[in-house]
Order: structure tokens, then sequence, then C-alpha cells
């Protein structure tokens, strides 16, 4: 399964669609996405099952339960795909196209994007071909092994700058 999740506090509907036109070229079944209120003139998919919100559990299992995690550039599905050892295609939102206040997820995605298991797709025309390399990476890899995308001290120093503003632990 792949879990397409856009956050809660703004839809992103240049990625949805990107999701969704994939999903129909390629006659998938397998998407779920969490993708937010579109609101009345929103981007709302016709080829994959979604809905706008999940309580944290439901999210957490979609999460276990992936095989490949696609979403905007927040550190909270960064973070998650890195503790579960799941590959992630992130497209970064853009302020200058009012998808975010500015461009910190620009930011991310360049910073993080040479990360084993973090994938970043900065148009929505790669992302199709991004998918498609990285299904043919999900089948061959041995799942008994999982492999570890992030080092703890990472995910350690990530979690306690989200958690406490710290980055000094």
């Amino acid at each position: 399964m792949i879990f397409l999740t856009v956050g809660t506090q703004l839809p992103f509907d240049r990625l949805v669609c990107a999701v969704d036109n994939w999903c129909a070229e390629n006659k998938r079944n397998d998407v779920f996405g969490q993708i937010a209120d579109p609101g009345s003139g929103g981007y709302r998919p016709c080829h994959f099952e979604w809905i706008p919100f999940l309580e944290p559990d439901r999210i957490q299992t979609h999460f276990e339960e992936a095989d490949l995690i696609v979403a905007h550039a927040g550190m909270g599905s960064i973070i998650t795909t890195l503790t579960l050892a799941k590959p992630i295609l992130i497209m970064p939102r853009r302020a200058a196209l009012g998808e975010h206040r500015n461009d910190h997820q620009v930011a991310t995605a360049e910073h993080l994007g040479t990360r084993p298991g973090i994938h970043v797709s900065l148009t929505e025309a790669d992302i199709g071909p991004e998918l498609d390399g990285l299904i043919k990476s999900v089948k061959q890899r041995d799942v008994s092994q999982p492999t570890k995308f992030a080092e703890d001290l990472l995910i350690d120093t990530l979690r306690s700058y989200i958690v406490d503003g710290d980055l000094e632990s």
C-alpha cells in the first residue's frame, strides 16, 4: 500500500493531483490519502480513496502498514518514516504558489533529500517517474531485514527540536 499524507492544516492540490493522475495512468488501487479538507474549490481525487483527517492512532497504522509514503516535506511525516525504516517521497510546498507561508519545506527537502530512504520530487511532473522507481525498489527490498534510514542521533535531535525547540539535546 502507498500512503499519501499532506498534513491537516492546508490542502496540497499539486501533490494530490499528481498522485491521482499517476493512479489513473497506472490503474493503481492501493493508494490511500489523508489530504486535508480541499475546500469548495480544491482538488478532490477520483482514483484513490482519501479522507481529510485521520486521528493520530489511525495515521500511525497507515504509516506502519504502507510500503511507501508520499508526503509534503513535513518533519512529522519524515521522522515517522525514518523511524519505521520506510521509504518516503516528499514534495515541498512552495510559498510562491500559496501552498505555505514560507519555503522552509524547500529547505527541508534540499537538506534531507540526500539521506537514504528520502526521495524528493520538486515538481508534480517528477512524481510519476519517482513513484515508478520506488515501487521497483520496494518490491526488490528484503522486508525481513528492514534498513535503518536514519541514525538514532538524527531522529533524537529532530524529535527534541520539534518537542522542545532545542537543537542542543
